[in-house]
Parts: C-alpha cells; sequence; structure tokens
C-alpha cells in the first residue's frame, strides 16, 4: 500500500501528538504512528513525579540557572533560553486552559507544586503519581476529537531518502533529504510505503537497551538508528541518565519511584538503616541523579547487594496521606507485597532518559532536509550532560510547537514527480523465519553488555570490552535482518545493535567524566562530588 500526507509523525508520547494536534490544526494531512498496539505505551505514560509549570514567584532565570547546574554547564545556552522562557508558560497554556488537565490542588484549592531534585523551589505540576497518564489520556483524548489519524501497531523500519531510494539516478547528485517512511504493518506482515513532505521523529528514548530502565519494552531508540543510518547527526550519546530509585522487584518491572517521593521527605538508606547520600554530596538524597544513581550502585558493590532501600514512611510528614498522595507507587507496590507505609522500598538505578541523540536545532530540524526530531530521541542541548527533573516532558511540549510553527510558516512541499520515482519495499522472494527465542537472547546479550561496560560507571577496558562484543553481535544480528521474515522484534533488534554501538563509541571517543557520563579513573572524576 501506497499513501502519501503533509507530515508523518512517529511516537505517540507527548511531542508526537502534540505535533500532530497543532499540525491538524493548521489543516496539515498528518498522520501519526505507533509499532505499540496500545497508543498508551510510551515513557510519558509511565512518567510520575510531573512537569514544570509556569509559577508565580518563580523565575526564567532561576530555572535556567538550576538547568544549567544540573546539566554540569555542558548545555546549549540557547536551548536552555528559550525553554525557560516558553516552556512553563506553554505547558499551563495547553494543559490547563486548552485541555483541562487537572492537576493537583492544594488545601487552598491552589495548583500544588512540588520539588524534585537540583530545583531551587517547588515548581513541578502533578496529578498525584499519575502525572504522565493523565496527560497522554488528555492528548489521545483531543487528538482523536479534532480527527487527527492514528496508527498502531505499524512499526518504522527505514526512513526513505531521495539518494539512497529514488529510481532516478539525478537524485544522487543532490544533497540528502528525507521523502517519507517504509513502514511495517505488524498485524498483517505488509511493508507499506508512507510518502511525505515532512517526517517529525518522536520515538522516546533507549532505555530497553539496559538491563535495567524504568521505560517501557518499546523504547528501542529506533528513531535515532533509522536517522543514524540515513545520515543524520547524532550528539551526546555517551550522556545516557539512569534513575536513582526504580522498583527491585522479581515480579514487578520497569517501575519507576518518583523523585518527588525524596523531594517531599523520603531518604536512602542501606541495609542497616544508615543514610548513605552525606558522604557523596552537601544536597545529600536531592543531589542531581548522576550523583545520586552513582552513590547507590558503589554502595551496592561495597555491600554486595542488588538494591538499596529508599525509606518514605519514617520521613513523609504524615504518613497516612501516604496512600493518597502517592497511590500509584502505593497500590503497585502492595500487589508486590511491600507496604511503603510500613516498610522502606527495595530500589536500583535504571536506566531513564537519553540526554543525547539526534542532533536539532532551535525548531526540531535535523541535519537532514525535511527529518524533524523532538522529545527524547532529539538533542537539542538542552540537558547538557544530566537532565533536570521534570524537565522531558514540557521540552517534548515546546519543540513540539516551535517543530510545528517551522512547518506551517514555510510550507515546503516536495514535487510529485519526485515521490513517483520512490519504489514501494522490495521483500525477498525466500525469507526465513527465525526462533523468537534467538532474538530475545540476542537482546538480553546486549542489555547486560550495556548495563556491564557502559552504563552507571564505566572503564576504558569495560568500553573496550563493550564494543568488541556489540560487533560480533552486529555481524550476526545484520546477517539475519536480511533474510528474516519482517517482524516487529527483528527491526527493534538491529536498532538496539546500532544505537548500542552509537553509544559505546561516543563513551568512547569522551574521554573525560561530566554528568552522567563517568569514567572511572579519568581525570574530572572529582568534579561532580
Amino acid at each position: 500500500m501506497r499513501k502519501k500526507f503533509d507530515v508523518i509523525v512517529i511516537g505517540t508520547g507527548i511531542a508526537g501528538l502534540s505535533a500532530s494536534i497543532f499540525l491538524k490544526e493548521a489543516g496539515f494531512d498528518v498522520i501519526a504512528l505507533t509499532k505499540a498496539e496500545d497508543i498508551h505505551e510510551t515513557n510519558t505514560n509511565r512518567s510520575q513525579g510531573g512537569i514544570i509549570g509556569w509559577k508565580k514567584d518563580d523565575s526564567s532565570d532561576a530555572l535556567m540557572k538550576d538547568i544549567l547546574s544540573a546539566g554540569s554547564n555542558y548545555n546549549n545556552i540557547k536551548a536552555v533560553k528559550i525553554f525557560a522562557k516558553q516552556g512553563p508558560q506553554l505547558v499551563n497554556d495547553f494543559f490547563i486552559n486548552k485541555l483541562n488537565v487537572d492537576f493537583s490542588k492544594a488545601s487552598q484549592g491552589e495548583l500544588d507544586y512540588t520539588e524534585e531534585a537540583a530545583h531551587s523551589t517547588n515548581r513541578i505540576l502533578h496529578c498525584s503519581d499519575y502525572t504522565g497518564e493523565k496527560l497522554e489520556n488528555s492528548l489521545i483524548q483531543y487528538a482523536k476529537r479534532i480527527g487527527v489519524q492514528i496508527l498502531t501497531s505499524h512499526t518504522s523500519i527505514d526512513l526513505i531518502t531521495n539518494n539512497h531510494h529514488s529510481r532516478d539516478y539525478q537524485e544522487l547528485y543532490k544533497p540528502r533529504e528525507v521523502m517519507g517512511v517504509y513502514v511495517l504493518d505488524n498485524k498483517k506482515g505488509t511493508v507499506r510505503t508512507f510518502l511525505a513532505h515532512k517526517v517529525i521523529v518522536a520515538t522516546g528514548g533507549i532505555g530497553n537497551l539496559y538491563q535495567h530502565t524504568t521505560n517501557p519494552v518499546s523504547a528501542t531508540g529506533d528513531g535515532m538508528s533509522m536517522a543514524y543510518r540515513s545520515g543524520a547527526d547524532i550528539i551526546n550519546a555517551e550522556l545516557i541518565q539512569f534513575h536513582p530509585t526504580a522498583l527491585y522487584h522479581k515480579d514487578i518491572k520497569r517501575f519507576l519511584i518518583s523523585e518527588s517521593l525524596r523531594g517531599e521527605g523520603a531518604r536512602l538508606i542501606d541495609h542497616q538503616g544508615r543514610q548513605f547520600m552525606k558522604n557523596y554530596s552537601s544536597q545529600k538524597d536531592l543531589a542531581p541523579r548522576d550523583i545520586v544513581a552513582r552513590a547507590i550502585y558503589t554502595e551496592m558493590k561495597k555491600a554486595g547487594v542488588d538494591y538499596m532501600l529508599l525509606d518514605l514512611k519514617n520521613y513523609y510528614n504524615g504518613s497516612e496521606e501516604i496512600p493518597k498522595r502517592f497511590s500509584k507507587i502505593y497500590n503497585t507496590c502492595l500487589k508486590g507485597g511491600i507496604d511503603i507505609t510500613k516498610e522502606p522500598i527495595p530500589i536500583v538505578p535504571a536506566a531513564h532518559y537519553f540526554c543525547g541523540g539526534i542532533k536539532v536545532d532551535a525548531c526540531g530540524r535535523t541535519s537532514l532536509k525535511n527529518l524533524y526530531a523532538i522529545g527524547e530521541v532529539s538533542c537539542t542541548g538542552l540537558h547538557g550532560a544530566n537532565r533536570l527533573a521534570s524537565s522531558s516532558l514540557a521540552e517534548g511540549l515546546l519543540w513540539a510547537k516551535r517543530a510545528s510553527n517551522d512547518i506551517i510558516s514555510k510550507g515546503e512541499e516536495i514535487d510529485e514527480e519526485r515521490f513517483q520515482s520512490i519504489p514501494n519495499w522490495s521483500t525477498p522472494k525466500k525469507q526465513i523465519e527465525f526462533d523468537p527465542l534467538l532474538l530475545e537472547q540476542d537482546l538480553k546479550a546486549i542489555q547486560l553488555t550495556m548495563w556491564n561496560y557502559a552504563g552507571i560507571i564505566r572503564t576504558k577496558r569495560g568500553l573496550e570490552r563493550a564494543r568488541s562484543d556489540l560487533n560480533y553481535y552486529a555481524h550476526r544480528i545484520f546477517k539475519f535482518y536480511q533474510d528474516a521474515k519482517l517482524s516487529c522484534n527483528i527491526i527493534e533488534l538491529r536498532n538496539v545493535v546500532v544505537n548500542a554501538l552509537i553509544i559505546v563509541n561516543a563513551a568512547t571517543h569522551n574521554k573525560k567524566s561530566i554528568g552522567c557520563h563517568y569514567i572511572e579513573n579519568s581525570p574530572l572524576i572529582l568534579k561532580n562530588l
């Protein structure tokens, strides 16, 4: 099947759906794609803590200072200024005034702003600890109401570019540009040719490259892999933020324990009940995430244990309010046999947010013509070497708005004759069906390699080992990908190994510790302690 749109948006989180909404309201023929069967399966939906909003007694200068401090001053100053001046107000205008999201209120009925690590003031809007779920639901409902076309169970395979795919040889001599996407219909097993004047990649993060992550299983960095293979610039790929506190439980995986617990009093303790963050930072439990994650990881290694503990019950003012204030965490832990009003929570650091990604400008434009990237898959430079808590949702919204405005204002279109030169997907006559267990085994091997050698604490020797192992996996995966009957799992596995090599190569190249890229025995080890 072959179809043409004004804009294709890949991803249905806050960035993808917001862009789809803005473009649809401007009269564009837009389609949003997700490989997940359930449209809710996004990183946005899993976000608990909240989103930075506008607050009367806050200032853009104060927010800028906090972002730069958390990011080790490695940030793109231009992006930080844009975000600090425009982001919080847009959150209020879009989610409160337009989508009518009912954020949590304080006792007097005013908005209840909470605090998270590295913030100098309470500026986080939240819906108890269901913030991401509420925002995702409001976006889906509004997008459907205005008629945004959304396709689930459709996996993007490759970006279509003029140089690589066109049958017109003259396209070889033109600058590279994106003209659409080849997309697998997961249920039918057929590949569809979707053409477009513009493509927006909003595919989220790369958490599923690691053994421990707060991300959904779909977070395999598909957008970055596709963009990289098409020739787009990737930057800061070594900068993986590990959230300090994911639930450690044999049956409950990928569940975040929000930083807002520590913002409201919870303390990290070891198995003897001792607080240990005072040994790592003057900010103690509210130090930036990279410092807290390294501290927990170090304490685990020292004690020879698989997890540390987060004590909320002894430090929260009014333990009877815990089930209401942190209802999602309370109920999830209770299902796993943990009553957080009576006992500490077992936690482990987990891959959480990708601070690098596809290099974009202030409008979300990539180095390839017609290709935009927004949200976690992109790198605006806002986060620098470490993301400030609760800034990512607002960034996704803001750059969705800026990218949409750029597309709307320019109104550029590709000539119809050039689209006609793009062939449909060519399927090999002989296709091999691989045992899913083999794919799962390769994925787990890559995840363990990344966790051990390219995770929270890295070494030169460990990164060399990772690169060697990943090159071996890549050779095997690329070989059977060429012969395999296409499936979402095989496409994801190719993307995983491509992204893992991008990250390890970037980490190997950057020999100095900064933010969440921490090289043991590097010259700058003491900088962040």
